[in-house]
């Protein structure tokens, strides 16, 4: 008998505009000893339809219209909340997508790591505390004895997600259900979780519910796979069936929207637009302690209208480069030249001007877009402080970055909270062009996106670099990505370049072990070549 058995489960949200049909007959199996992934892009009922089989979906406005959720022989969706909160935790435990939102910043780790055995099982505090150790060393927390007693943020993300694993087997589940539980990890940190779930699963022997939006993260590790579109499984079946064998046109869809080709070569100039000589970026200096060197002795060229990668895990280094370029961090020592000109030298009027000539597309385009600006006025602005643009000309202008970043005209007057991610980021690189920019560095602009999406803005970043001759630094922890994108790549570990070459070299021939291990990390890797 299946450890867990959904039919015909159906959800609904009531708003002011009607009802939202989130989930729509849906039916699904997990095996005990298996991990089922479930699959599809935001907003297709994925994370929805596990919600409600444990009530954590606010109702009102949400509701649960039909269907059974059988888990050891009882309904999951008749239960009442009584009964539902002894399941929560002790039978079946979760893994949130952002732990540093699910920890309790006022609570030390061990406190919150004992508190599911405390309430299931009454276990007194000195057993719970030696479980929380043993749990802590099993998901690989080093040091556990001493850093059991520290708080959620003196974890980096990885090991905050191990301590969330940690939380979520130590009343030992029979189902795990894990939301999105990589998503905005490092590859080398992703491939360790995904490693480390598969192993516990295996060695507990429970089932696993894996929800994700990108199907090569769940190609390694899937027994079976389900896709979901608009609230509907479109099709469901074994990893490789669907790896392989996808019918349904959307999870072809998804799977061509995984990076796996180079860029095609573009004929580049042989004359360098900006020139890097042994630039160094070290912050907290005039401190008793050493400064951190976030960048440490840099050289490089980045060629007129090349695309140049520069890829690295968190702490690389890797997104100050770009800022240094652009002074928009204090540069510590070494030379920045762009068009023969020392960016680190100028300053007033003259660094204003230059910076006409070098943009930026940030990470997070909800955190870098002002919320109280129209889509128009956010378009407007740069178009007005350069005086590309007068007052009578302007909407013109700010129509024209909508159309070529694909965004339609009636969403002029919108704010952003009302645009998706990625149309976000695409207002965002509308922002950057509108001074016509000779130079722009893209810092992670598709990490926090599906990877449908993620494949749209890459292919209209390259679209425009072309349309407007743009030389690009485009930033990345995904060295997939990355090739997709840049005709050469630069390899960052502790502020210093490794390695460097195309993608084809450095996908085919990697010199340094880092490279190597970034390369081993992508997930999917054997399944997808």
């Amino acid at each position: 008998m299946a450890l867990l058995e959904v039919n015909n489960l159906g959800v609904s949200f009531v708003t002011r505009n009607g009802t939202n049909r989130a989930v729509d007959d849906v039916s699904f199996t997990v095996e005990s000893g298996q991990i089922t992934a479930i699959i599809g892009e935001s907003g297709s009922g994925k994370s929805v339809a596990c919600y409600s089989l444990l009530g954590l979906i606010p109702q009102p406005p949400g509701r649960i219209d039909s269907g059974q959720a059988l888990f050891g022989g009882r309904d999951l969706l008749q239960l009442p909340e009584a009964e539902l909160r002894k399941v929560r935790g002790r039978d079946i435990a979760m893994v949130f997508q952002d732990p540093m939102t699910c920890l309790n910043p006022y609570m030390t780790v061990g406190k919150q790591l004992v508190e599911p055995l405390r309430y299931h099982q009454k276990t007194p505090a000195a057993q719970a505390r030696r479980r929380a150790l043993e749990l802590l060393q099993e998901v690989g927390i080093r040091d556990p004895e001493s850093t059991i007693d520290n708080y959620p943020h003196q974890f980096s993300g990885g090991m905050r997600q191990r301590v969330m694993i940690a939380m979520a087997l130590i009343n030992e589940p029979q189902l795990l259900i894990a939301d999105e539980p990589t998503t905005a990890l490092d590859v080398t940190i992703q491939a360790q979780i995904l490693q480390l779930i598969a192993e516990l699963q295996r060695k507990r022997d429970i089932g696993v519910i894996f929800i994700s939006h990108d199907l090569a993260v769940v190609a390694d590790i899937a027994d079976q796979i389900v896709v979901m579109q608009e609230g509907k499984i479109v099709e469901s079946g074994d990893r490789t069936g669907i790896f392989r064998h996808a019918r349904h046109p959307y999870t072809q869809k998804l799977l061509a929207a995984i990076p796996a080709d180079s860029k095609a070569g573009a004929t580049l100039s042989p004359e360098p637009l900006i020139q890097v000589r042994h630039l160094a970026t070290w912050f907290g200096q005039g401190r008793k302690q050493e400064p951190v060197k976030a960048v440490n002795d840099v050289s490089f060229d980045i060629r007129r209208g090349e695309v140049l990668g520069v890829v690295g895990e968190s702490g690389s280094g890797k997104s100050t480069i770009g800022r240094s370029l652009l002074r928009l961090v204090p540069v510590t020592a070494g030379q920045v030249l762009f068009d023969d000109t020392d960016v680190t030298q100028l300053k007033g009027r003259a660094l204003k001007d230059m910076r006409r000539r070098m943009q930026i597309i940030f990470q997070d385009p909800f955190a870098s877009l002002n919320p109280r600006m129209t889509v128009y006025d956010t378009l407007a602005e740069p178009l007005l402080l350069h005086g590309i643009e007068n007052r009578s000309s302007v909407a013109r202008g700010v129509l024209k970055l909508m159309d070529d970043v694909g965004l339609a005209r009636n969403f002029v007057r919108k704010y952003p909270h009302e645009f998706s991610g990625g149309q976000r980021q695409r207002i965002a690189i509308g922002r950057a062009l509108a001074t016509h920019p000779e130079f722009v560095v893209a810092d992670e602009p598709v990490s926090a996106l599906d990877v449908t999406i993620q494949a749209q803005i890459l292919d209209l970043m390259l679209a425009l670099g072309r349309e407007y001759g743009l030389t690009m630094m485009f930033i990345s922890h995904d060295l997939a990505v990355v090739r997709h994108i840049a005709d050469r790549i630069l390899v960052l570990y502790r502020g210093e370049i490794v390695e460097q070459g195309t993608g084809h070299e450095l996908f085919e021939n990697p010199q340094q072990t880092y490279t190597r291990e970034l390369l081993q990390s992508i997930p999917g890797r054997s399944l997808l070549q």
